[in-house]
C-alpha cells in the first residue's frame, strides 16, 4: 500500500527507515515569538510589554526566530523568510502585526490574511498565500480602534479598515520544494490584484539565529558575498550552505544583534544592526548596512513594478550544492507530487469541496510545525532565580526542562507555544499524513526532557503547572490503532514506552488531583477556561472549599479505559500486563461507582434534571451542585470504550478476575456492558452511566434549543440565553450565561470562551463515544435527532450527524459562502474564493470563526471527518478495533 502513495510516500520511508533527512528543514519559524514568556526577562512578567511588535525589528531574540513563510533547520540555526515594502508602510513588513492581549478587545489577535493552502510532511512542497495591502499598513487604527471597544462590541478587523477596497492588495504565493533533503527551493510569486501598476520590494531574508551574545555563548557564524548574488553561509554545526538568488537583486547584510541605542538608550556594540534593512529600504539610510557585505543577516533586495492584474516571480535558492537544478520543474514537479499524495490518503468518496477543506486543514497543522528552543534554567537563571529555591516566578518549578525541538503548535502567531491537551488531538490529525511525527509529538511531552519528576505533563508556556486534560493515553492508543490498521503492524516497542511514562503521569494525577481520596476528581480549569461560575484553578474560592468536578472525573476514567487498552494490546506480547489491566479496570470501576452513588446528594449526577454537574464542597461540610449545563457535562459521555471480545479473550485470567471483582462488588454491575448480547464473551463497554441516564443526556445533548446547533455540539445549552445561572457569595453576584461567541467574562483573559461557542476537540470526543455505545447497544438503541423532531437515529447515525454539522462549517453554498467566514462577502468572491481560515473555536449559532484565525491545530481534526464516514454503506463496516474512529481501509 504504501508503494501506491508514490514520491512523497517514499520520501516518508527514506525518513523513517534509513535516517535520509527530509524533515531536516522545514516551515519551522515561528509566526510571533516577540511577546512569548521565553523572550520576558522583565521583573513583573510582562511578557507583551517587555518585547513588544515594534521592539521586534530592532531587538534580537534569545530563544527563537519569527518571520513570514519562514524555513529552517531542525535547530533553527539558519533561517529563510520573506520580507516586503510596498513604498508606503512606515515599517519594513518582517513579520505579522497583532494585537496584543491588552490591547485587543476580546484578547490578543493577528491582524493579518495569510492563509496556508498545501503542503506535505516532509516539506517537499509548501505554499502559502498573504495578502498584503498597497496602501499603507493601518497600524495605529487597529490599536486605537480595538482598544476602545469594550467586550460586548465586535473585533476590528483588517477588512473594516477599508485597506482592501478596489482590490488594492498583493497576493504574495510563496512555495517551497525540495530538490533533495538539504536543497531549499523558494518562488515567490506576486499577483498584483489592484486596476492599476503597483510597485513591490520583495526582500527573500537568510539570517542565523543568535547564539553568541547571551550566558553561554557559541562561535559567531558568517554570511559572505561570494558572487554576484549568491551569498555563503558558514556555521560550527550546520556547515556551509549557498544562497543563490536568481535576477540581479540587491544583497543588504547586517547582523543579527539588538540595536541597544533604539532599545535601550545605549551606544551599539556593532555598527550593523537587526533593524539595518529596514533603515535602508523604508527611510534610506544607505550607511545602515555593512559595505563589507558580510554580517550574520542579509537580504535580496528585489524591486518589482507590476501591471494591473499581472505578475512577477522571485527564486531563490538555499543548498549545500552548487550543481545546477531546473528550478521550476522541480517546483511544480513537487506540486505535482503533493497532488498525487493526497489523492491516496484523502478517500475517493469525497466531493471536491470536501477534499479541498481536509487538505488545506492537514496543510495548516504541517505549516504549523515550529521550533521551540527553551532551556528553562538558563531562563530563571536570567531572571536571578536559585534551582534550590522555590519562588513565585513564572515556572520556577520546571528547572529541568530542556527544549529544542520541533513541535505542533496550536497557531504560530496567537499560540506559538504548545499546549497539552491541544498536542494529543494534533498529532491524532497528523497520523493521518506522517505516523512518525504523530507519534514523536505524543512522546515529546512524556520525555525526561518535558515530564517532571513528579509525573506531571507541562501544560503551556504561560504555566507548565497548569492543568490540561490528560488525552495523551487516547491519543496514544489511537494512533497505534491507525498505524496498525494501515500497516497490519503497531509499533509495539512505541507503544510499550509510552505506557510507563504515562502510568508515571496517572499516578500524579491520582495523588494530586483526588483531594479526598474518594475517586472523584478536581483538577482546575482544564482548558475549559470560563465554563464555571468560578475560577476552577483559583487556590481560595469565593466561597472557600473545593470544587468537585465532572470533566475531571470523566477524563480519568477515560484515562483508565485508554491505559486498560494499551495493557491489554501489551500484553499479546508480554501477559505480565494483564495485571496492569485489570488494575486499570477496577480503578475506572471505582470512579464509575463513585459518580453513580443514587442515594447521595453530594454526586455529580443529578437525578431531577438528568445531568452532570460540578459539586462544590463548602467550608462547613454542605454541598452544592453547580447546575450548569455545559460540556462539563456532557464530557462523562466520552468515557464510553469498548473492547474488542477477540482480545479479551486471549487473556482468560483477565475476564474471569474482572467478572469475579464485578460480582463481589455489586455496586459495579451497572457500569460493564457485556456486549449487545449481554453473553460474557460479547463486545465489552465501560461507560460512567446506564442506559437510562444515556437517554437523559442525549436527550439534552440534542436539543435544539439547548446544545445542538447546526455545526456541532455547544460547549454551553442556549437554555442559558434565557435562564442565567447565578450564584451570590456575599455582596457580589457570580454569573454564568449563553454567549454564541466571545465572552463577557475576563476570568481568564481577553479570549476565554466556553460559554457557548463550539469547539472541535470535545466534539470530536463525543463522536468517538457515539460510536463505542453504539458498538455496544447496537441498531435497537434509537433516540430522536434532534429532540423532539420525531426522526429516530442510531448512535451510529447521530456521529455521523455531528460529524456533517462540524464539517459543514467549512463547506461553502451555491454562492460560495463559508459559515467559518461570519458573512464576510469578500471570501464568496474572486481570489478570496478558496481560501479557508481554521479558527480556534465557532459562533454556537451560526458557525463563524473566532478567536485564533489560523488555530489548524485541534480545528484540524476536521480533515478526520470526511475520511471517517465516506464510503460507509453502513455502520456494520465500521471498524470495531479502532474503538470506532476509524474505518479499517486496508
Amino acid at each position: 500500500m504504501a508503494e501506491s502513495f508514490g514520491a512523497e510516500q517514499r520520501r516518508l520511508r527514506e525518513a523513517d527507515t534509513a535516517a535520509v533527512p527530509w524533515r531536516r528543514w522545514g516551515p519551522y519559524v515561528s509566526d510571533r515569538q516577540w511577546g512569548t514568556v521565553r523572550e520576558d526577562y522583565s521583573p513583573g512578567g510582562d511578557a507583551w510589554d517587555y518585547l513588544s511588535h515594534d521592539m521586534a525589528r530592532s531587538r534580537a531574540y534569545r530563544w527563537g526566530e519569527d518571520g513570514i513563510a519562514g524555513f529552517c533547520d531542525d535547530q533553527q540555526w539558519l533561517c529563510l523568510a520573506v520580507s516586503l515594502w510596498n513604498g508606503h508602510d512606515p515599517i519594513l513588513k518582517e513579520r505579522f502585526f497583532g494585537l496584543t492581549n491588552q490591547e485587543g478587545n476580546h484578547g490578543e489577535d493577528v491582524k493579518e490574511y495569510y492563509f496556508y493552502v498545501d503542503g506535505t510532511p516532509t516539506h517537499s512542497y509548501m505554499r502559502m498565500v498573504y495578502k498584503y495591502p498597497q496602501r499603507a499598513f493601518p497600524y495605529e487604527d487597529l490599536v486605537t480602534t480595538n482598544r476602545n471597544r469594550d467586550r460586548t462590541q465586535f473585533e476590528y478587523e483588517l477588512l473594516d479598515t477599508g485597506i482592501f477596497a478596489e482590490d488594492r492588495y498583493f497576493d504574495v504565493e510563496i512555495e517551497y520544494a525540495k530538490a533533495s533533503p538539504e536543497d531549499i527551493l523558494a518562488r515567490i510569486t506576486v499577483h498584483n490584484r489592484g486596476p492599476e501598476a503597483a510597485t513591490l520590494r520583495v526582500l527573500p531574508t537568510l539570517w542565523f539565529r543568535n547564539i553568541w551574545s547571551w550566558d553561554r555563548p557559541e562561535p559567531r557564524p558568517a554570511l559572505r558575498r561570494i558572487g554576484t548574488t549568491t551569498v555563503e553561509a558558514v556555521h560550527e554545526r550546520l556547515g556551509t550552505r549557498r544562497l543563490t538568488c536568481l535576477g540581479t537583486p540587491d544583497l543588504l547584510f547586517t547582523e543579527n544583534e539588538t540595536n541597544t541605542e533604539r532599545v535601550f538608550g545605549r551606544p551599539n556594540g556593532s555598527a550593523f544592526v537587526k533593524d539595518a534593512i529596514d533603515r535602508y529600504v523604508v527611510h534610506g539610510e544607505k550607511s545602515a548596512v555593512n559595505p563589507a557585505e558580510t554580517g550574520t543577516k542579509v537580504a535580496a533586495d528585489y524591486t518589482l513594478r507590476i501591471a494591473a492584474g499581472g505578475s512577477a516571480v522571485v527564486r531563490v535558492r538555499l543548498s549545500s550544492t552548487a550543481d545546477e537544478v531546473d528550478f521550476d520543474r522541480v517546483v511544480n514537479t513537487r506540486r505535482d507530487e503533493a497532488d498525487e499524495f493526497y489523492r491516496k490518503v484523502l478517500a475517493p468518496e469525497l466531493s471536491d469541496p470536501q477534499r479541498q477543506v481536509a487538505r488545506q486543514a492537514l496543510a495548516g497543522l504541517l505549516w504549523s510545525k515550529q521550533y521551540f528552543g527553551y532551556d528553562v534554567e538558563r531562563w530563571l537563571t536570567g531572571h536571578g532565580k536559585d534551582p534550590l529555591e522555590a519562588g513565585p516566578t513564572r515556572n520556577g518549578e520546571w528547572f529541568h526542562m530542556i527544549c529544542h525541538d520541533v513541535i505542533s503548535m496550536p497557531d504560530k502567531w496567537e499560540y506559538p507555544w504548545f499546549a497539552a491537551w491541544d498536542l494529543g488531538f494534533q498529532a491524532v490529525a497528523l497520523g493521518m499524513v506522517d505516523m512518525e511525527l504523530a507519534k514523536s509529538q505524543l512522546s515529546l511531552l512524556l520525555s525526561r526532557r518535558y515530564l517532571h519528576p513528579n509525573g506531571q505533563i507541562p501544560a503551556y508556556e504561560w504555566n507548565f503547572g497548569d492543568v490540561n486534560p490528560p488525552v495523551h493515553a487516547w491519543a496514544a492508543h489511537l494512533v497505534y490503532e491507525l498505524e496498525k490498521a494501515r500497516t497490519g503492524q503497531g509499533d509495539h516497542g512505541w507503544l510499550e514506552g509510552v505506557f510507563h511514562q504515562l502510568a508515571r503521569n496517572f499516578s500524579w494525577w491520582v495523588n494530586r488531583k483526588d483531594a479526598d481520596g474518594n475517586n472523584v476528581f478536581q483538577g482546575g480549569f482544564l482548558g475549559l477556561d470560563n465554563i464555571g461560575v468560578f475560577d476552577r484553578s483559583s487556590a481560595a474560592l469565593p466561597t472557600g472549599g473545593t470544587i468537585d468536578q465532572a470533566d475531571g472525573t470523566a477524563w480519568m476514567a477515560l484515562y483508565c479505559q485508554s491505559m486498560l487498552q494499551i495493557a491489554l494490546e501489551l500484553s499479546v506480547r508480554d501477559p505480565i500486563y494483564v495485571e496492569q489491566a485489570q488494575a486499570y479496570f477496577e480503578h475506572f470501576a471505582w470512579i464509575a461507582v463513585a459518580v453513580n452513588r443514587k442515594s447521595s446528594t453530594a454526586t455529580l449526577w443529578d437525578d431531577e434534571d438528568g445531568f452532570f454537574y460540578d459539586l462544590l464542597r463548602l467550608p462547613n461540610g454542605d454541598t452544592r451542585r453547580l447546575r450548569i449545563r455545559s460540556m462539563v457535562g456532557l464530557l462523562p459521555l466520552a468515557a464510553a470504550t469498548v473492547y474488542d471480545p477477540a482480545l479479551v479473550a486471549r487473556f482468560p485470567r483477565l475476564l474471569d478476575d474482572a467478572w469475579d471483582f464485578v460480582s463481589r462488588h455489586p455496586s459495579i454491575s451497572s457500569v460493564v456492558t457485556r456486549g449487545r448480547s449481554g453473553e460474557q464473551d460479547g463486545e465489552h463497554l465501560l461507560a460512567f452511566f446506564d442506559e437510562e441516564r444515556l437517554r437523559r443526556i442525549l436527550a439534552r445533548m440534542l436539543d435544539e434549543e439547548e446544545f445542538l446547533s447546526p455545526y456541532g455540539i455547544r460547549s454551553l445549552s442556549r437554555w442559558h440565553l434565557h435562564h442565567a445561572f447565578t450564584f451570590p457569595v456575599g455582596d457580589e453576584v457570580f454569573r454564568v450565561s449563553y454567549l454564541p461567541a466571545e465572552s463577557d467574562s475576563g476570568m481568564f483573559g481577553g479570549n476565554s470562551n466556553w460559554r457557548g461557542p463550539i469547539w472541535f476537540p470535545v466534539n470530536m470526543l463525543i463522536i468517538r463515544s457515539l460510536l463505542n455505545l453504539y458498538v455496544g447497544y447496537g441498531d435497537d438503541f434509537t433516540v430522536e435527532c434532534p429532540t423532539g423532531s420525531g426522526r429516530r437515529m442510531t448512535l451510529f447515525e447521530v456521529a455521523r450527524d455531528l460529524a456533517d454539522r462540524l464539517t459543514g462549517i467549512f463547506m461553502p453554498d451555491a454562492g460560495g459562502h463559508r459559515p467559518c467566514h461570519g458573512g464576510q462577502d469578500i471570501f464568496a468572491t474572486g481570489h478570496w474564493r478558496d481560501l479557508i481560515t481554521f479558527s480556534e473555536y465557532f459562533h454556537g449559532d451560526n458557525g463563524a470563526g473566532l478567536g485564533a484565525a489560523h488555530q489548524t491545530g485541534w480545528t484540524g481534526l476536521v480533515a478526520l471527518l470526511p475520511n471517517l464516514f465516506a464510503g460507509l454503506a453502513g455502520p456494520e463496516l465500521l471498524d470495531k478495533r479502532m474503538s470506532g474512529l476509524f474505518p479499517n481501509r486496508n
